[in-house]
This record gives structure tokens, sequence and C-alpha cells, in this order.
């Protein structure tokens, strides 16, 4: 139980955090070209700072749910932020939500629940060595794939680095997943984890990007889709992730449901210029 309470705050924690960097990252200074101080100019606005603060505090309760609970559900209960993010923008920052978008959020809590009902908690078994070096060398791939859309501007770059940043953290909820039930202050000792930190900070800083290009929930709606649907299938076949016997469709079309979800609410999400206050 403590492992699904964990997941609810997180996914909270990281709607909070969607929204907050969300407004800092439009309102911070636009250069044009790749733009390497960003995250340095970001880090002087207290707004983006308790966004990151947020992130930061969804993240850990996330780490802790994955000790005990598979990376499809723990990933698509992340991704349900998305949705929060929309409902919490409306509610505190006026952003219009449309019935089409309630409709939405319907088929996303949906998924959830589906994949509630197939979830059979267990510990991750250790991650093989090879693995571990496959991972990295994605991360290093996705950086160097991230370069060109860096240099761009538009809804075109906010959607390839909401992509790209999305396989960082899958890459980062891998790497997790086998941390999280072992002793936590062996973690400094760990490869795994200063993977886990680098696949981080790398997807930090293109989701920062991609909130400075388009709008927030577009860009959550790729950075999610790809996280849960890598991240899941990996977890699956790579990490030992239980599904209770005879609900294995449950898993299939919740995890169906959750990314057409969270696709369906970014182009239907209200214009970027609204997420933005005055």
């Amino acid at each position: 139980m403590l492992g699904y309470l964990e997941l609810l705050a997180s996914a909270a924690a990281y709607a909070v955090g969607i929204v907050a960097q969300s407004v800092a990252a439009r309102r911070a200074e636009r250069r044009p070209g790749l733009d390497a101080r960003l995250l340095t100019r970001l880090a002087a606005d207290r707004l983006y700072l308790l966004g990151f603060g947020a992130q930061v505090t969804g993240f850990a309760l996330a780490f802790l749910a994955r000790g005990t609970l598979p990376l499809y559900l723990v990933q698509a209960g992340a991704s349900s932020a998305a949705g929060l993010a929309a409902l919490f923008g409306a509610l505190v920052l006026g952003w219009r939500i449309r019935p089409a978008e309630l409709a939405v959020l319907v088929v996303l809590a949906a998924g959830v629940v589906l994949l509630v009902g197939a979830a059979r908690p267990s510990t991750a078994r250790e991650m093989p060595a090879e693995l571990g070096f496959v991972l990295l060398g994605v991360l290093l791939v996705t950086v160097v794939l991230a370069l060109p859309a860096l240099r761009a501007t538009g809804s075109r770059s906010a959607l390839a680095l909401g992509v790209l940043a999305g396989v960082a953290f899958a890459v980062l909820a891998m790497t997790s997943r086998p941390l999280a039930d072992g002793p936590l202050l062996e973690l400094p000792l760990r490869p795994l984890t200063w993977l886990m930190l680098a696949s981080a900070l790398v997807g930090q800083a293109l989701l920062a990007a991609a909130l400075q290009r388009g709008s927030a929930t577009a860009t959550a709606a790729s950075m999610d889709a790809v996280s849960v649907v890598l991240a899941s299938v990996l977890g699956v076949v790579a990490l030992g992730d239980l599904i209770t016997p005879g609900r294995e469709w449950w898993v299939a079309l919740g995890l169906t449901l959750v990314v057409t979800g969270v696709v369906a609410l970014g182009t239907k999400a209200a214009p970027a210029r609204q997420e933005v206050p005055a």
C-alpha cells in the first residue's frame, strides 16, 4: 500500500512541477540558436526553482515506489501528471480545459486504473552490466540527436526535444528500478546511480528547452508517451516486472489508454499563449 501512496504523491508533485516550470521557462529570455545558459538563467527564477523542487520531490517519491511496483505502473502513474497539470493550471492559472480534454482525462484515468488492477508488486532483478552500457550509449545518442533541435525554434523542435527527454527519463526509470530496493547509503558506490543522475540531468535540460518552445501539455505528452512505452516494455523484458496472471491484456489495454490519453491531451490542449499569465 505504501508504494501506491508514494506513486500518487509523486504524480501530484510532478504536476505542480510541470506547471511552474512551464510558466518560468516561457517567460525566460529567449536567445537564438543553442542556448547553453538557459538552465543557469532559470536557476535565478524562484518559480522555476519551485517547479524544480516539485520535480525532485516527484522523482524521489517515484524512486521509492519503484522499489516494489513495476515500471509499467509507476511510469503510467507519473504520466498522469500531464492530466493533473492541466487541472491544476485550470484551477490556479485559468488555463482553459475544453470538453474534449475532459474526455481525454477520463481515458487517462481508466488506463491507470487497469494498470493498478494488473500490477503485481515485486522487486527488480539485478541489471546486467551489458544492459547498463547499452543504456549509457542510448543516453549519449540522445544528447547528440538533441543538438539540432536545440538550435531550432518552434513547435517541431519542442516536440523533438520532448521525445528525447522521454528517452532520457526512460533510461532514468530503468536504472532506478534495481537501485530502489537496495540500501540507500550504498547508492553513491554503484555505477547505476551516476547513470541515473546523468539521465535526470539530460532529461531536465531537454525538458526546460522544450517547455520554452512549445506548450506544457504537448511537451509533457510527447515526453510521457515515449518514457511510458520504453520503460514499461524493458521493465517486463529485462528487469522481471510481474503481471497478475491472466491480466496481461489489462496491461496492454491500460498502457494503450495511457499513451493515447497523454498524446491526445497534448494535441487537444489549449493554445500555448494561454498557458502564460500576463
